[in-house]
């Protein structure tokens, strides 16, 4: 049995942070921005506005909303340029024939976006402590939950890097789908103040579940059942590993 290859692994990821860290001033500075827009509109011009939304204030209830939006945005798109940038040059054969397997290049790649998505996660809840006064009610699960998040999609990424032929495939799913899907799963609003149907028709998208998974972990509070939430989390991120590894053994995308 051939033991995992520490060395190969932290290579790739020295590689795929060295690669990130030469953008960080627009890949950083942006989500902050764009935090600070949210508040500004949601928090102070709508949330003054509205009553507290399940003993929450409005502006602190939509921080783990926009904690997850920045997740799922930066962990798909950081992994799936990362491995599609070695298929678009043709290094990925290089890493094909060298003695590297699965659980060092996943290590590596996903490990990098994992990395860069936490530390957008960070500055993100600086930002929020700028404009609102938000509590987090259990910080070691909010960290776990977070990172468990932010490994789900970035090995979807990892899959999308791999399945894309274009630059334009890259952000088709990201803004045709995972955006939309975002916008829609509670993540300035509680689903429990939308009317039948559409509070049943909610409950299918699987976004809210993530959204109310990180918000319980910050107020103790959520639409839907915790365990639930948790659950459909660890099935997606098992279910892409699932999906890579049947992409190394078969080479879909890879060889060809």
């Amino acid at each position: 049995m051939i033991g995992f290859n520490m060395r190969a692994a932290w290579a790739i990821y020295v590689r795929e942070v060295m690669r990130a860290m030469r953008t960080a001033m627009q890949s950083l500075l942006a989500p902050v921005l764009t935090t600070s827009l949210y508040f500004i509109v949601f928090g102070a011009a709508i949330g003054g506005r509205m009553d507290s939304v399940g003993g929450v204030n409005y502006g602190a209830f939509i921080v783990p909303g926009l904690l997850l939006l920045t997740l799922l945005s930066e962990s798909t798109s950081n992994a799936s340029f990362g491995i599609y940038m070695p298929r678009f040059t043709g290094t990925i054969y290089e890493l094909l024939s060298a003695p590297v397997g699965v659980a060092e290049t996943l290590a590596g790649f996903v490990g990098a976006a994992v990395t860069k998505s936490l530390i957008l996660a960070s500055i993100i809840l600086l930002t929020a402590t700028l404009f609102v006064d938000y509590r987090i009610e259990h910080p070691i699960l909010a960290i776990g939950y977070i990172m468990m998040v932010a490994s789900a999609f970035s090995l979807f990424g990892f899959i999308l890097g791999i399945w894309a032929d274009n630059f334009e495939k890259l952000s088709v799913v990201p803004l045709l789908f995972l955006m939309p899907l975002t916008f829609l799963g509670g993540t300035f609003y509680s689903i429990d103040m939308l009317p039948d149907p559409w509070r049943s028709i909610a409950l299918v998208n699987p976004i809210v579940y993530l959204v109310n998974g990180l918000r319980w972990t910050f107020y103790g509070a959520s639409d839907v059942n915790i365990w639930l939430s948790f659950g459909i989390t660890l099935g997606f991120l098992a279910a892409c590993v699932a999906v890579i590894a049947f992409i190394f053994k078969t080479g879909w995308r890879l060889r060809t």
